[in-house]
């Protein structure tokens, strides 16, 4: 079994999505991704987790342990993956190019963000006014427009508006007692 990890091969097929592995307990915990099984509970939280090391990761955040240690900074980390790509910050090495136009990436997902400014894709829609985003953390902070939009209001009628024109015509229209001004 150990010799696959120098031929690479990787018998053990997971019905699903296609991906192989090396070793059938890898596929049985791989699995579990698409079951939505998560056996291993979090002592402190219950959170549930698919796999044994995920949950010892996760455990980490409520004790503090950093085990991962930059060798260059000192900053230590909870994953080795995290150190793993801090050190591409001391390294200059940004494994994940554009084909487009060469800018350079840590992380694939900063380049699959990026692709999306030359393709137009804007897959994240704002359900409140249609806008379109290429990232969710784009949409998140554009969400904020909409919590701050309508903080005022009308006690006559249910409205509320974002502007203090309006607010002055509730006034006009109904008196003082009937508009509101919301703190957020």
């Amino acid at each position: 079994m150990h010799m696959r990890t120098h031929t690479g091969e990787k018998p053990y097929v997971c019905s699903v999505c296609g991906k192989a592995f090396a070793q059938n307990g890898n596929l049985m915990g791989h699995m579990r991704r698409h079951t939505g099984e998560r056996p291993y509970v979090c002592s402190v939280c219950a959170q549930g987790f698919s796999s044994k090391e995920s949950m010892r990761d996760h455990v980490r955040i409520h004790t503090g342990e950093k085990p991962f240690l930059c060798s260059i900074c000192g900053k230590g980390f909870r994953q080795r993956g995290t150190l793993k790509t801090h050190m591409m910050i001391h390294t200059g090495d940004f494994p994940h190019r554009c084909i487009i136009c060469d800018k350079k990436f840590f992380k694939s997902g900063g380049l699959k963000i990026h692709m999306r400014s030359h393709t137009g894709e804007k897959p994240f829609l704002c359900n409140v006014c249609g806008k379109s985003f290429t990232a969710n953390s784009s949409l998140s902070k554009h969400m904020g427009v909409h919590e701050r939009e309508r903080a005022h209001g009308c006690r006559v009628r249910d409205r509320r508006s974002s502007r203090d024109e309006d607010l002055k015509r509730q006034v006009q229209t109904h008196g003082d007692e009937a508009a509101q001004r919301t703190s957020l």
